[in-house]
């Protein structure tokens, strides 16, 4: 398995777990507002990360075969993001647009937070 797939299957596994905490927060709290933005933000996040994954594999294999290679996605990732807010605009009362933007940096910030353990885990070998 190669690095890039190793810290995705890593990243993926710590946002499940965000997601389940996300659940359990809207279920026995008072705030379901803010899980459930956080839940949607998230997941949207999720899938922005794993087409980013896909697209990269691509185009590392279309520059190491030689041929063109189509764009990263950005347009994919930005609509995903804009479904997003406009379900938070759609239902105000279900969702926040707040909460749902600190969801879809879950991804960024799980990816530095990981990268801070496997850099200490690395320098104590």
């Amino acid at each position: 398995m190669n690095e890039l797939q190793q810290h995705w299957r890593r990243h993926k596994s710590y946002i499940l777990y965000l997601l389940s905490i996300y659940v359990l927060g809207w279920a026995f709290t008072p705030y379901q507002q803010a899980f459930s933005s956080l839940f949607l933000g998230t997941v949207i996040s999720l899938y922005n990360g794993w087409t980013m994954v896909r697209k990269v594999e691509r185009f590392g294999q279309a520059v190491a075969s030689g041929q063109k290679s189509r764009s990263l996605g950005m347009m994919s990732r930005m609509a995903a993001a804009a479904l997003a807010v406009f379900i938070a605009f759609r239902w105000p009362e279900q969702f926040s647009v707040g909460w749902i933007v600190l969801g879809l940096m879950t991804s960024y910030i799980v990816i530095i937070i990981d990268f801070f353990f496997q850099k200490t885990k690395g320098e104590e070998r």
